[in-house]
């Protein structure tokens, strides 16, 4: 057992400074606006000053309101045409008029009545506050409706404008009379079509704006409270900062804050698996795997809110700690999750909402999930998703007293988001085959005992079957008493012995008369081939298509330990020591908890059939002498387990043993 769990795989230490830069390149390269506030507080910063020009934004709820008005009011759509107005002026050339004076005056004020508009009296609309769209010179503007006439109103203008220069008596009856009047006609036409077309589309002519702050204008002093109209002020102000100003310092000083925040989450994420699991660092691919989904987590938070802020609702965050649970124990998906929704608490918009919300329906999740796991119990599993996201996401809105414009969208997206986790969960199984992995489901696939691979080990080699059946239990019971991933060593324990059904009969378990197999051998020729049946194993391994994970218990589960019945026996022949290679496994010390109970229980159980005597001190004196052979011999010096952990084991071992083989109640005979 190493004294310190520091990884000794340098790619370790080369794949966290990779992380290093990925984490260094995707976080935002804009400063973020450093002040909090609520509506209804006071401001506890100095007094805030306009750096630059911006608009006022308006909220959600005014521009909900301006599209209802709007969805409910036909703006009429009217397009400019110069014969109506054409025709006019050539009759007024035909009219006979004595006065010059009094025609050129004419002339000149209908000029510019239609060079204004025109509009039929029917059209015209109650009040000035109402608007038309005219289309002239290729362009359609909005235009108050005052801004034209109507042909009632054109009259009267006319008669105003002329009568200034007109000396005259009765001129309103003149214009009538000479049909001056009658001159003036709509030379605006009214499009239905258009007006209809506009009608639909109204809500893309709604400003987002209403009004305007110039650069060094006061926004709030200190002490001041928040109301409204100031948060609105203040939101416009932060969105336009982080929109376009962001940061305003030396850009190296910004890379140097960012560079510290992914060091920090780089250490943190190291010492997370470190003090939680550290053989995980043993297996390069589960640890390039956890980096993944780190890094996917992080991605998704940031490009998401980069594009859209609002779609942060609806990614189903919780499902990269389903992805963490198929391939790790809880102990480390917890704090690996909950470090992966730090960048979305430290960057994004509502930061603190969406990291308390995915962190409950997180944990949640990997709770529930253990319980709620097949076929269409993962929609269970949803459901309590979307639940604790919806309660925690009520939570925010009553504490936060802001307006409820849009929390049915925002219900909508979470609940999709929790639906989209049932549908992303089979990615697992591409990311088992991309990086190697072997997850829970698999693991439960490989100690089914129908399995191909034992069912002929169960026809070749009963004994040895019988044997590993035997381990997985012991195995088992150990494993579930310090918390070690149970499915992994009873698959492991299964398949440890698969090499003895490429030779059975060497092997005492499976001989089936007097003869011994070894008895015609030298020491040295049974060694060799009771030693083989682990090379045999790990090539049945590859034949079959065993993941890395279960060859390592094959390799392992002698380690590098001798043979000590034959090469004391050789030695006893007169066999020179210096030759205990030949009496060696070749394969590698345990480095997994799993491995090493695997190892413990295989010794054990193989040695427990030649004890004697039942009595339960015996059992306790036979494990700790076991026990303690392996780690004088040094085999448990690169495994993960503890002192702690090992001491738990040996005592479940002694009451497993001493359970197994007590004394049995000899039947009475019936008395004749």
């Amino acid at each position: 057992m190493p004294k310190t769990y520091l990884p000794k795989d340098t790619r370790v230490y080369y794949l966290l400074g990779i992380l290093f830069l990925i984490l260094l390149l995707i976080l935002p390269r804009s400063g973020k606006f450093n002040y909090d506030y609520k509506k209804g507080t006071q401001w506890p910063y100095e007094t805030l000053i306009a750096q630059f020009d911006f608009p006022i934004l308006k909220t959600a709820e005014e521009i909900a309101a301006e599209k209802a008005q709007a969805g409910t009011s036909v703006i009429p759509f009217f397009r400019y045409t110069e014969e109506n107005s054409q025709n006019s002026l050539k009759a007024l050339s035909r009219i006979d008029i004595k006065d010059e004076d009094l025609r050129h005056s004419i002339y000149g004020t209908l000029m510019t009545i239609y060079n204004r508009g025109v509009i039929p009296d029917k059209m015209a609309s109650q009040g000035p506050q109402d608007v038309i769209f005219l289309h002239r010179n290729k362009r359609a503007n909005k235009i108050p409706m005052s801004n034209v006439y109507t042909v009632s109103s054109a009259r009267t203008k006319l008669y105003s404008e002329v009568s200034k220069n007109y000396k005259g008596h009765n001129l309103d009856s003149l214009l009538r009379e000479d049909g001056v009047y009658d001159l003036i006609v709509a030379n605006l036409v009214y499009d239905k079509d258009a007006s209809e077309l506009v009608h639909a589309q109204s809500s893309d002519f709604i400003s987002e704006t209403k009004g305007f702050v110039n650069a060094g204008q006061v926004l709030i002093s200190k002490g001041e409270i928040v109301t409204v109209e100031v948060q609105q002020i203040l939101d416009s102000y932060k969105a336009e900062y982080e929109e376009n100003l962001g940061y305003s310092g030396p850009r190296i000083m910004l890379w140097l804050g960012n560079a510290i925040i992914a060091l920090a989450l780089v250490l943190i994420l190291f010492l997370s698996v470190y003090y939680t699991n550290p053989d995980i660092f043993n297996d390069i691919n589960r640890f390039i795997y956890l980096l993944f989904i780190f890094v996917l987590t992080t991605l998704m938070a940031l490009l998401i809110d980069r594009l859209d802020a609002g779609l942060l609702y609806i990614v189903p965050f919780s499902i990269s700690a389903l992805y963490l649970r198929a391939f790790f124990k809880k102990r480390v998906v917890m704090p690996v999750y909950i470090l992966s929704l730090l960048p979305l608490l430290i960057f994004t918009h509502d930061g603190v909402e969406l990291f308390v919300m995915f962190l409950v329906s997180g944990v949640v999740t990997i709770y529930v999930f253990d319980y709620f796991h097949r076929g269409w119990l993962q929609f269970v599993t949803a459901f309590i998703a979307f639940a604790c996201l919806l309660l925690t996401y009520a939570g925010f809105r009553l504490i936060n007293d802001v307006e409820q414009y849009n929390i049915f969208s925002k219900v909508l997206y979470l609940f999709v988001g929790s639906m989209l986790s049932v549908a992303l969960y089979p990615l697992i199984f591409l990311f088992e085959r991309i990086f190697g992995l072997v997850s829970d489901s698999k693991l439960a696939e490989l100690a089914d005992t129908s399995n191909p691979l034992l069912v002929e080990l169960s026809h070749k080699a009963p004994g040895t079957f019988q044997h590993s059946l035997q381990v997985m239990n012991m195995a088992d019971a150990a494993a579930r008493s310090i918390d070690a991933n149970v499915l992994l060593i009873r698959a492991g324990a299964l398949y440890h012995d698969i090499g003895k059904m490429e030779n059975p009969l060497c092997f005492v378990e499976n001989e089936s008369s007097d003869n011994s197999y070894h008895s015609e051998l030298s020491p040295k020729e049974s060694a060799r081939d009771i030693l083989r049946h682990v090379p045999d194993g790990i090539m049945l391994a590859e034949k079959y298509g065993l993941p890395d994970v279960i060859r390592g218990f094959i390799l392992s589960h002698h380690g590098t330990s001798t043979t000590y019945f034959f090469y004391n026996k050789f030695l006893n022949q007169g066999g020179d020591s210096a030759e205990r290679a030949d009496f060696t496994y070749k394969g590698r010390k345990p480095r997994s908890t799993e491995e090493t109970l695997v190892m413990i229980c295989d010794s054990i159980e193989a040695a427990s059939r030649t004890l004697k005597d039942n009595k339960p001190e015996t059992y306790d004196t036979f494990v700790e002498k076991m026990v303690q052979s392996k780690i004088d011999d040094g085999q448990f010096d690169d495994s993960a387990i503890s002192l702690k952990e090992l001491t738990t084991v040996k005592s479940v071992l002694k009451t497993y043993l001493a359970q197994l083989y007590h004394d049995r109640v000899a039947y009475p005979k019936r008395r004749k």
